[in-house]
């Protein structure tokens, strides 16, 4: 069975003699649930899984019940107790607090993995409660390396169907696998890993920001003309709030302007970017030969599957990505790790409002390197294999 890189990371840390609470954290059907099952089958300690993704929610009094449970592998030593879908729990991180602090001065040699599928939820719980006693492991979509390797995909597949393992089976039948990405993908996370934990006083607005974003992913949509686009008397904190929500649950955000003030970014009109192209191409209703022969639709997802494949290879690093544009001169994806800034242009093929920036961006900043993807640069294929964090070295 295909294993993903970062299972290297997650058996790593379990082995090593130093305990922390492991946390794999991120959106639903990125493979967190067979990676924790791939560990217990490879690990030589015995171990106890147990999950909360139920359709009522369960009560901290479960999580201490399989915790005991977990307890009485640790009589012959080690023992590993994966929690599953602890987002759902009300209350968790409080009693994993104090469960995992009796461990700690008692003699369980406990070892501890948890696993939530809302990251905004999930990292809330941890920051009020488990300080110092837990590491992140961010589990992203799956990139054109790993698709490939475990499907056997090409990039224009990748490009077309994204990065969700569990559809992989379902491309053949074009309608079956629309269906499943936004019935058992986008609906279900809006519904049960946002909608079900948040509060969000407009949830039908919510509904149209990510319709709108996903429709238009790859570009910069002042929030005044969001609200002109939904229709909706809110206003533009909603907006980012709930865009802010839409990216915790690993579906959209809106990449802030690289502007070198930190108070400028703020003040920035987002680029929207969706974080796995299915979710532009599974409502459009088109094949992937369709979506080959329109070249505006194909410029943008080739542009929004390289911004994905950016944000999701740089989560868990220093690193943070922008765009900038200024006087109609726009720099598609702006890289930058401490005073280290990389600028990357998209030929895609699309024909863009705004006209190649990176001389203009290059005079106000100082630029570390200057990358072109696709045309007569860097082949899209060999960027999209290569992990993002290569092109800061």
């Amino acid at each position: 069975m295909f294993k993903r890189p970062i299972y290297n990371v997650i058996f790593k840390r379990i082995s090593e003699p130093r305990r922390f609470i492991q946390v794999l954290s991120g959106p639903r059907q990125t493979g967190k649930t067979t990676l924790a099952r791939q560990l217990i089958d490879d690990i030589k300690m015995p171990s106890h899984y147990a999950s909360a993704d139920e359709p009522t929610l369960k009560s901290t009094s479960w999580i201490e019940q399989q915790w005991e449970a977990a307890r009485t592998k640790t009589r012959t030593g080690k023992a590993l107790f994966v929690l599953d879908e602890v987002q759902k729990i009300t209350g968790w991180s409080e009693i994993v607090k104090r469960l995992w602090d009796e461990d700690s001065a008692g003699s369980f040699s406990l070892y501890v993995i948890v696993l939530g599928s809302s990251p905004l939820i999930v990292q809330r719980g941890l920051t009020e409660s488990l300080a110092g006693r837990f590491e992140v492991i961010p589990i992203t979509h799956w990139s054109f390396s790993e698709m490939r390797e475990a499907f056997g995909w090409n990039v224009e597949q990748y490009i077309f169907y994204g990065g969700y393992p569990g559809s992989a089976d379902l491309i053949n039948d074009p309608m079956r696998w629309s269906h499943y990405i936004m019935d058992s993908l986008i609906e279900t996370t809006v519904s049960r890993d946002i909608l079900l934990m948040k509060r969000v006083d407009k949830p039908a607005l919510l509904r149209r920001l990510f319709d709108l974003g996903c429709a238009y992913s790859g570009q910069i949509l002042s929030y005044q003309k969001m609200l002109g686009q939904l229709q909706d008397a809110g206003n533009t904190t909603t907006l980012a709030h709930y865009l802010n929500l839409l990216q915790g649950a690993g579906l959209l955000m809106g990449l802030p302007k690289y502007a070198g003030q930190i108070v400028r970014r703020r003040a920035s009109s987002p680029k929207l970017q969706v974080l796995n192209t299915a979710l532009m191409t599974a409502p459009s209703q088109l094949t992937l030969d369709e979506a080959k022969s329109d070249s505006e639709h194909w410029g943008r997802l080739v542009e929004s599957a390289v911004g994905a494949t950016l944000v999701n290879g740089l989560k868990g690093t220093q690193a943070k990505l922008f765009y900038w544009s200024s006087c109609n001169r726009e720099v598609d994806f702006v890289l930058q790790r401490g005073d280290n800034l990389i600028a990357i242009e998209v030929k895609s093929g699309l024909q863009k409002t705004s006209l190649p920036g990176i001389d203009a961006f290059s005079k106000e900043f100082r630029v570390k390197r200057k990358l072109l993807v696709g045309a007569q640069g860097i082949p899209l294929r060999e960027f999209l294999l290569a992990p993002p964090k290569e092109w800061l070295v």
